[in-house]
């Protein structure tokens, strides 16, 4: 599934998030001037390593918790993560406000990628990529608009184009990501590998958001309310 736009608009320009979406954005273009051995080093030292995590949790180490969420491996994963932030973080900013919003992005990014660490302690791959924080955006708009409408490109040997109710749009993808993570740990299947993606911290992104937003939405707000009115279609 392939978010295309959702029916709800922001009342108030969300600076934070577009402000979020260019500071990865820069970081990816920094690292389109380096050679593969210096990304990868680059990987190493400030993605999010379980092993030396574990092995060594200093500030030093655990600070690649957060500076994991600002690198994005290819084209796609940035691209693919930034829109969905695009579509989904504006709302989740009105509702919340800039500086409350920039706490909950960053505090479900760093659950996200400590879950992952916990549950794949002796892995050697770096883990990077905002997904996890924007996993939280995802569990907190499920909360607070679940009645909106996402407008989704489906392929289903052609493509197809249809809206999906929130609630239905995300309780489909927090399942997939939860039957993923739990074949990563070989609790169902056979498999005990993640495959380079991080499910559980999609999973702890995700869960993260929907404890979180209950704390930070701004109960006076109707930006945390859906507005069947207030939709561009």
């Amino acid at each position: 599934m392939i978010p295309i736009q959702d029916n709800i608009r922001a009342r108030r320009t969300p600076f934070m998030n577009y402000s979020i979406i260019l500071i990865s954005a820069l970081v990816f273009f920094m690292k389109l001037g380096l050679e593969p051995q210096e990304v990868q080093a680059v990987f190493m030292r400030f993605g999010a390593v379980p092993e030396q995590i574990m092995a060594d949790p200093s500030l030093e180490q655990l600070g690649t918790l957060f500076s994991s969420m600002f690198l994005h491996g290819s084209w796609f994963h940035l691209l693919s993560n930034m829109w969905a932030l695009f579509i989904f973080g504006d709302n989740i900013q009105d509702c919340m406000g800039p500086w409350r919003y920039l706490f909950f992005y960053l505090t479900a990014g760093l659950i996200a990628a400590g879950l992952h660490v916990l549950l794949h302690p002796e892995s050697s791959l770096p883990v990077v990529g905002a997904s996890g924080a924007i996993a939280g955006v995802m569990g907190a708009y499920l909360i607070l608009y679940p009645r909106a409408r996402v407008f989704t490109l489906l392929f289903i040997g052609i493509p197809w184009f249809i809206q999906i109710p929130a609630i239905v749009y995300f309780g489909v993808w927090f399942v997939t990501q939860l039957i993923q993570g739990l074949m990563s740990l070989g609790v169902i299947g056979t498999g005990n590998s993640f495959g380079g993606v991080a499910w559980w911290a999609h999973v702890g992104g995700f869960a993260t958001g929907l404890i979180l937003v209950w704390f930070l939405r701004d109960r006076e707000s109707i930006a945390c309310r859906y507005d069947e009115e207030y939709s561009p279609w």
